[in-house]
């Protein structure tokens, strides 16, 4: 269950002395040969020297390798952070034998400080001599920041793609919003898939797993997530084939295992919360209902106080400019109804029983249509503001 579990990969993760704490820091993803590879970066218009040498890496659809550190995001650090990127790419490339230009790399930590890279690059020796296929949970570990627990998922496909397996990691906590989520994630298959139809796949997967991720509303500089298929199962995955819904719907199940452990672990929270809108206009505006309430400070702390405040919900609705009827909504949370018709429905002491467990869905009937779409956020705790009070010092 990681992202060595397909075949053709290997993965390490080590201490390079990059966090001051003496934990795992540095992971290496590499392909046993030149991978197909897609990737997806974050839409920030201040993006860090990795997104962009990635970007540029990932272009012709190749990659063999991907560096990532944790304890410095390298965003923010100019020339030098970029040359530093570069350096780090360079590194693995003379590591494990391919071209600079297959390498990709990510970085996550403090914006604004350069990299300790006499450790960086110590620590990329190392962990390319730590390569092996039971390195997964590792490399995990190691892109870790202020995660409490490594993510990792991975599913074996039947039917027509019987044999492919799929895989990955990702990281986590914080500064989590759309166009990703400081969010990580490499993902691995086995399938033999064109680059093209990787990226096809991709973006799929991230639209409606790591896109519908939004616990705070800030958007990471560093956002990465990379797809590599090794194409050793021999299964070959085109649209058209039997094979291709396997593969799109395992691609999703993996990304939404990750993207549900980011908001688990999200920094501080006690709940996590399911907004679910059904009924909308079309899927876009669907989309956009549910973002607009989950981003309700005001309806975070409610649900965090098991607050039944269904004001907030309806409030919130109003501020997103979709087509609906303010006097035709219907809102449960946890199936408890609060509002029908735009008005107070229900008991509100059930609802507030309702708010108690872990895990709560908020549901909002539009009536507008017959699209719908699920964003996952969290309340907003004490502990949240606590952790993000100090966290450069």
């Amino acid at each position: 269950m990681s992202v060595t579990a397909a075949r053709g990969f290997r993965a390490s993760g080590v201490v390079a002395g990059i966090k001051s704490n003496g934990r795992p820091d540095l992971a290496l993803v590499v392909a046993d040969r030149t991978a197909a590879a897609a990737g997806v970066f974050t839409r920030n218009q201040v993006q860090a020297a990795p997104v962009r040498l990635s970007r540029e890496a990932v272009s012709d659809g190749r990659l063999r390798a991907v560096v990532l550190n944790s304890g410095g995001a390298n965003a923010c650090t100019g020339a030098a952070g970029a040359a530093d990127a570069v350096a780090m790419a360079a590194a693995v490339s003379a590591a494990v034998g391919c071209p600079a230009h297959d390498v990709a790399v990510a970085s996550t930590g403090l914006i604004g400080t350069r990299l300790p890279m006499r450790r960086e690059l110590a620590g990329i020796g190392a962990a390319a001599g730590a390569l092996g296929p039971a390195g997964g949970t590792a490399a995990a570990t190691a892109i870790m920041t202020t995660d409490t627990v490594c993510k990792e998922a991975s599913v074996q496909l039947a039917g027509a793609a019987a044999g492919v397996t799929i895989g990955g990691m990702a990281k986590g906590a914080g500064m989590l919003a759309p166009a990703l989520a400081t969010m990580l994630a490499v993902v691995t298959t086995d399938a033999d898939v064109a680059s093209a139809d990787l990226d096809r796949a991709l973006r799929t997967a991230v639209a409606r797993t790591f896109d519908r991720v939004d616990v705070d509303g800030c958007m990471s500089t560093n956002d990465t997530v990379l797809l590599l298929a090794s194409a050793r199962s021999g299964v070959i995955v085109a649209p058209g084939t039997p094979a291709w819904p396997d593969f799109v719907t395992g691609l999703g199940e993996v990304c939404s295992g990750l993207a549900n452990q980011l908001v688990d672990d999200a920094e501080g929270a006690s709940k996590r919360i399911a907004i679910k809108v059904v009924g909308g206009a079309d899927e876009e505006q669907a989309v956009a209902a549910a973002r607009g309430v989950a981003r309700s400070a005001l309806l975070k702390c409610a649900i965090h106080g098991a607050d039944p405040n269904w004001g907030r919900v309806l409030a919130a609705l109003g501020t997103t400019g979709i087509a609906f009827d303010p006097e035709a909504v219907d809102i449960t949370f946890n199936g408890e109804p609060v509002c029908a018709g735009g008005v107070a429905a229900g008991d509100p002491e059930a609802a507030r029983a309702a708010l108690a467990p872990r895990e709560v869905t908020i549901t909002i009937d539009l009536h507008a249509g017959a699209s719908h779409a699920t964003v996952l956020t969290t309340d907003l705790t004490a502990e949240y503001v606590h952790e993000n009070s100090a966290y450069s010092t």
